[in-house]
Formats: C-alpha cells, structure tokens, sequence
C-alpha cells in the first residue's frame, strides 16, 4: 500500500486520496470522458464534488461538456438538462425529487455510465454515491442501483446558543460566527454543507431548542438567510428554533396565548417575514413546557394548540413544525418515564398535518441503552419524527469512542406490536432529527471516530434498514483505508464499542448514573437537590434487597404504555431481555441469571468486561500503527497524526471506564452488602473518595 500521509481529519469521509494504480487505471476504463451539465448552482456544485473526487482518486479530472461519439461516458442530469437522459422521464419520476439512479449501460454504441435524477439535487446525492463507490473499491461492472430515501425529513439539531457556546457541545465552539455574519461567509460553511450532501441530510436547525427569542430578531433572519443562501445548492433547509415567549419578548404583547388573535397575527407577520428572505425556510422547531421553558400549557392550552398555532403560520409558505415531545411536568412523577407518553398520546390527531412530533429514541433522555419511545406505538395519525444524539452526552463525550450506528439500528429495528408483530419503529416515521456534534474543531466533531456518528446517523435517515455494519464499513474505508486489514479491525471495534460502554456505565438496563449537570463521569449516589428525578438514586433504587426500577403493573406500570405483546414480554421477570432488565424490574441480588451468576456477580462482572473490552479495542489499534521502514516514509495502516490521537483518547476511555467500574462497584457493594465475586479486584479507593471528586469545568454543560 502507499505511503500514509499525516491527516487532521477536516477532510471527514471525503478525502478522496489516490487510489492503487490497477484499479483506478480499471475505473478510467469505466468511466471515460463526463458529460455533465452547469447551469445551475445544484449542477455547478455536483460537477464540481465530482471533478474533485475523480481528480484526487483517479488522477483525472472532467474533459469538457462535449464527447466524441464513441469511447465510454459518464452522463450527469435530469430529463431536463440532459437528452440522453429524458428517455428514462418516467422512470425517474418514481424516485421523487430527492432520488437517483445509478446505472451502467449501453447508448448510442457507446459504454455509459449514468448518474441520473428527476431533480438536480437527486444528481448530486448520486454523485456523492458513485464517489463513495470509488474510494471503497466497488466494481462498476454491472452497476444498477436506484435510491430514494426513505424519510421526508433528515436533520441535525444544533443545540448552538447566539454566544458560540454549544450546549452538550463537545467539539469546540459553534461552528456559526454570527458576528461576522452576513457579511462573512466562511468556506467552512460550503465544506459543512457538502458533508451533509454526501449524506442526504436535507435540513439543519441552526440554534438551541433552549431558544433565545433574538434568533427571530431581523438581524438574525439576516444571518440566517446567508447561511440559507450557501446551504440551498446542497438541498438543505434552514430550521430555526423558536421560543414560544417571542411574541412578548420581540413584539411586545402581554401574552403568548395560542388562542390569543393578537398572538396568532404576531405569528404569521413572522413568518412572512422570515420567508421573505429565506423562501425555502424549513421551518421551526420548538421546546415547549420542559425544563422552564415556557409553552401553551402556560395559559391552559394543550401542545397541540401550541403546534397548530405555529403550524397555521407556516402553512401557506410549506414549512413545517417540530414539535418536542421532551417534557418535564411540573410536579415530580411517580415515574419520569411516562410522561411524553402522558401528554401526548391523547392528543394523536390533534395536530396541524403540518406538525411533526418530535420524540426522543428512549422514553428517558439519550441513555446509553433505553427501549424505544412508546410513542412510537401509540400516535398512528401524527407525524412523527425520532431525535436521537449523535454528540454523545451521556457517552463519554468526545473522547471514548462508542459508534452509535448499533444503537440507532436497535431502535429503528424494534417491534412495536401496535399493527400485530413486525411494525418496527422505522415503519412509523416521517423524518429522523440527530442532536450535531459539529463545531469548530478541526475534527468537526472532537475526535477522528466520532465524526463516524454523523456519517451513520445521515446514511440510516436516508435509509433505516441499512445495516449499522456495513455503514461502518464503508465509513472506515473512506476515512482510513479501503484495505481490508484496515476496514475489518476497526468495524470490529466499532460494532464492540457500544456495548463495552453500556458495560461499564449502565449494564442491564440500569440508566441516569451519570454525574450531576454535566454528567462527566459516574455518580450512582446522586441524591437530593430540586428535583428528584434528576438524581440517580431516583432510577436505580438499589437497596439491600435489589435494584432496578419496578416499571411492571405492581409499580410504576409504564410498561402498559406499550402494545400489550411487548407489554406482556417486558413486564415479564421470565421474558424480558437481560439488557432491559432493570429498566422495567427491581429484581433481588440473589436473582439468577440466563449465565447462571446471581445478578450481583453479573453486574459486578459486566462492569469489569466494559473495561476489557475497552483494553482490546487499545490492542486492536496498536496493530494498525504506521511503521519506519530505514529511510522511507512512514508506512502501514494508519497515518501517525491520527493514529496518536486515536491511541491517546483510548487511554483517556480505558481510564476512565476503570473509574466508572471501581466508583460503581464500590458503591453498588456499600448497598448491597456483598462480597465481590471471586477473582474480581476490589476498587482501589474508598467510596468516599469517588463521591467527593468535583469538575466545576466539564465540558458541555447547559449553563
């Protein structure tokens, strides 16, 4: 293989590094002279991401617009800007506006490959897919592929405040400069939108759903619209979220009472306006009722009565609402689980066609393993979307590396029984809404793996049936190295990665272990303070008997907010899954388990196998260092700049997956009163010593 050359990671998935002689040599042969045409700014940006892909992998860029009649040809375009192309008008049709195929064939005598769409932007996403194909070493021999995507709405959530600070941010400051906005437009702005292109993400929402009003302000709209502006060649919308206070906090009323005219006039001057500069805004999204923000339930209105106000502004321009169906009630519950379900399955077709809840992939809050949402199962005449986390707050932040691929594909793949068996929770969605971990760090998103979050989130919005390995695979070959004694090791440790830190954080079904506010580093003793649900004692119950919360009908019950053949499984202590075990049960230390271990020495040992598994993750990169070979260049698998960084955040997991294994067991032994398990080291430090660590400074935090 050739030589590895120092990499910042900035280029993400795109680097589009020369490929081996032989097969860019068979690619050429493949591909021959490009037709593709430029008279739009889609066309112009497609053209251009291809010309920079086929320039670096193959060492050839376009040749022009026009080609001789014979030799091969790779056509871009529509019906409409290409004649080879319209023959195949109704054909394309069926792939929607966002769709493409990809197609090797004969036309006029001549080999052709086609890149072709009913849309522009449909070009694009196939270019990107044709690009993807190349860097991974695909055979184009008999390409045939026709894409579409299966969601409506993809987009990121950027949790980004006006101050460039990002809550839950781990990858520096916001990547929007809105100082220098409208006047600057940063190139990174284009490089944003391209990586969000080669995805198929369609929609990004700039700033907090924690909104300030002053998003809506003009001179914001100002910024936006540029930001819009550079997004818009790329297919992507441009989202704000709205606080539902804005109309006393900008325009001056003494309300925002949905079914208040004054507020409802307020609302639709608004939304002329922001249309006026921005004429394919997307829409809004809001947080509403939850953690303090304000919303309908202010004033005795419902959340659809919120929604719908909103919804009715943005109709006649198209755009849509997102509403969240994160809330807090005001009263602390018997189970905070339960409450999305509470206030929003009642109100299934209560809501605006152009309302599209919002619901979180747990019924919890981004844990590292939660079942899916029972919305899901329960809301069949609303829109609905599922927001789940790329930035990994409850994850180990930036720096451990957990692919979120197997936990995206374990939601979307769950039975929700509410149209008999089979009516998995992808079947139910209209769009799928990922929280960004992009900033403005040279990674985009804190570190090389992470950046693999993004790419699967975009590839299972377009698609939820993808398979979270083969996205993987892909990922790590365009990142890496398409060489399989590259692709193969590090898909092994991603697709381990999940599970190593639901073992050494939150084994069988345990959640919210996590430190107070920032929620760096293990706190199973978090007790006290405003609310109860925010502690940790609150979810793990443990005491001298068991663990785990009683969710079944002699508890909480929450388990009845699902369809009754998971209901009846779940709430089951012979049926459930072990990995969901004590999120629906509180179940005795002496409680056997399918290994034959009491559930004590299982939970003992499950923290102590995140930490091996942890350990192998380290000893399968050391195998992928670059190497000096005399005087040559350093060579191997895997470029030196990152691949110190990689092994670095490593350590930085191994070593705090200890913590968590040692804080965690120390404490779990102070309730229980049990011995370890044979063979299983006692932690090094008293209790004590855990609990009194402090970090004012972690990073991410709400303020």
């Amino acid at each position: 293989m050739g030589d590895v050359r120092a990499e910042d990671g900035y280029a993400l998935w795109m680097r589009y590094l020369p490929l081996e002689p032989a097969l860019a040599a068979d690619y050429r042969t493949h591909l021959g002279e490009v037709l593709a045409p430029d008279r739009t700014p889609t066309q112009r940006v497609a053209r251009e991401e291809l010309e920079r892909g086929l320039s670096g992998l193959l060492g050839s860029a376009p040749r022009g617009h026009a080609a001789a009649a014979t030799g091969p040809a790779l056509v871009l375009g529509t019906p409409q800007s290409s004649t080879s192309i319209a023959p195949l008008r109704e054909e394309l049709a069926s792939l929607g506006d966002e769709g493409y195929l990809l197609r090797r064939t004969r036309m006029g005598g001549r080999q052709v490959l086609l890149v072709a769409a009913r849309r522009d932007i449909g070009v694009l996403h196939g270019v990107f897919h044709l690009l993807r194909l190349l860097q991974t070493g695909a055979s184009l021999d008999a390409l045939e592929l026709r894409e579409s995507p299966r969601l409506r709405l993809r987009v990121l959530n950027h949790w980004d405040n006006l101050d460039g600070h990002v809550e839950r941010g781990y990858a520096g400051r916001s990547l929007w400069d809105w100082q220098t906005l409208p006047e600057w437009r940063d190139p990174r702005y284009t490089d944003y939108a391209r990586a969000n292109a080669s995805l198929g993400i369609n929609g990004t929402v700039l700033n907090n759903v924690n909104a300030s009003a002053q998003s809506l302000a003009p001179d914001y709209l100002d910024k936006a619209a540029t930001l819009a502006d550079m997004f818009r060649p790329y297919g992507i919308r441009v989202y704000l979220s709205a606080r539902f206070s804005a109309p006393i906090e900008l325009g001056g009323l003494k309300t925002a009472d949905p079914l208040d005219p004054a507020v409802q006039r307020w609302w639709r001057d608004k939304a002329d306006e922001i249309y006026a500069r921005i004429p394919d805004f997307g829409g809004l999204l809001v947080k509403a009722n939850s953690e303090g923000q304000p919303g309908p339930q202010d004033y005795g209105r419902s959340h659809a009565d919120g929604a719908n106000l909103l919804a009715d502004a943005l109709a006649p321009h198209g755009g849509v609402v997102m509403w969240r169906a994160f809330v807090y009630a005001h009263d602390v519950p018997a189970d905070r689980a339960t409450q999305a379900y509470s206030e929003f399955a009642g109100l299934d077709g209560a809501f605006r066609p152009n309302v599209n809840l919002q619901v979180k992939n747990g019924p919890l809050d981004f844990q590292p393993r939660e079942p899916f949402h029972p919305l899901f199962g329960a809301m069949p005449r609303t829109p609905l979307m599922m927001e789940v986390q790329i930035t990994k707050e409850y994850l180990g932040f930036a720096t451990h590396l957990v692919y979120l691929g197997p936990l995206y594909e374990e939601v979307l793949r769950s039975d929700t029984h509410a149209r008999g068996e089979g009516s998995t929770v992808a079947q139910v969605l209209a769009g799928m809404a990922g929280v960004a971990n992009i900033g403005t760090d040279r990674t985009w998103s804190g570190s090389h793996f992470d950046q693999a979050n993004w790419y699967a989130f975009g590839r299972l919005a377009w698609n939820p049936r993808q398979s979270a390995r083969d996205i993987a695979a892909d990922w790590a070959a365009m990142t890496f190295s398409p060489d399989p004694d590259v692709v193969q090791p590090i898909v092994a440790m991603m697709m381990a990665s999940r599970e190593a830190a639901v073992n050494y954080m939150t084994p069988l079904g345990l959640h919210h272990l996590m430190a107070r506010g920032h929620h760096y580093g293990p706190g199973p003793w978090v007790d006290g303070g405003p609310r109860a649900d925010w502690t940790s004692v609150y979810y793990h119950r443990a005491d001298r008997n068991g663990i785990g919360f009683d969710r079944t009908a002699r508890g909480s019950n929450a388990v009845a907010q699902y369809a009754p053949a998971v209901a009846a499984r779940h709430g089951d202590l012979a049926q459930v899954p072990e990995p969901l075990l004590l999120w629906f049960h509180h179940v005795p230390w002496e409680h056997r388990m399918a290994s034959g271990q009491t559930l004590w020495d299982e939970l003992v040992g499950r923290y102590s196998q995140g930490v091996r598994q942890v350990q192998a993750m380290q000893a399968t990169w050391a195998t992928l260092a670059p190497v000096e070979r005399g005087s040559a260049p350093l060579r191997g698998k895997v470029d030196a700049q990152r691949h110190a960084q990689v092994a670095a955040y490593l350590r930085i997991q191994r070593r705090e997956a200890q913590w968590w294994r040692d804080a965690s067991v120390a404490y779990f032994q102070s309730v229980s009163g049990r011995p370890l398990p044979a063979g299983e080291a006692a932690p090094p430090h008293p209790l004590a010593w855990y609990q009194a660590l402090q970090f004012p400074s972690a990073p991410g935090d709400g303020r």
